[in-house]
């Protein structure tokens, strides 16, 4: 099975909420992020994405290291994500749908039960969010 390698932003507001987002053409939602270009390195990466897609400026120093982890693709058939993983923090306010974003949500534990969540999400991030 080929793999996508990615870099994803674990987001926990003050609330306990969690931050996910749908790309366009797109069901399921999942952690901010994306595919590194040539060069960079997984937190490079993810700075350049939370940039990107919702607008927000962060630094290295703001992201913490959760480790890599591995499920299905959501978007692509037959392919499995290999996830490089971070924590930060960012203020609900701060962040805006850009890019090949069509949606955000700040979600709870609630919330997810119904929600169309990639396998990414499910499986790994979204525990470790709660567990927080």
């Amino acid at each position: 099975m080929p793999d996508i390698h990615v870099s994803a932003a674990v987001i926990v507001d003050d609330e306990g909420r969690v931050l996910v987002v749908r790309k366009k053409d797109t069901v399921r939602f999942m952690q901010p992020g994306g595919k590194p270009e040539v060069g960079e390195t997984a937190a490079q990466t993810l700075i350049r994405e939370l940039h990107e897609e919702l607008g927000v400026v962060l630094d290295e120093a703001d992201l913490e290291p959760l480790g890599t982890f591995i499920s299905e693709a959501a978007n692509e058939p037959g392919h499995r994500v290999v996830a490089q993983a971070f924590a930060t923090s960012i203020a609900p306010t701060a962040v805006t749908v850009q890019a090949e974003l069509a949606e955000l949500r700040w979600i709870t534990r609630e919330d997810a039960v119904d929600l169309p969540l990639a396998p990414l999400s499910t499986e790994h991030l979204l525990p470790i969010a709660w567990s927080r």
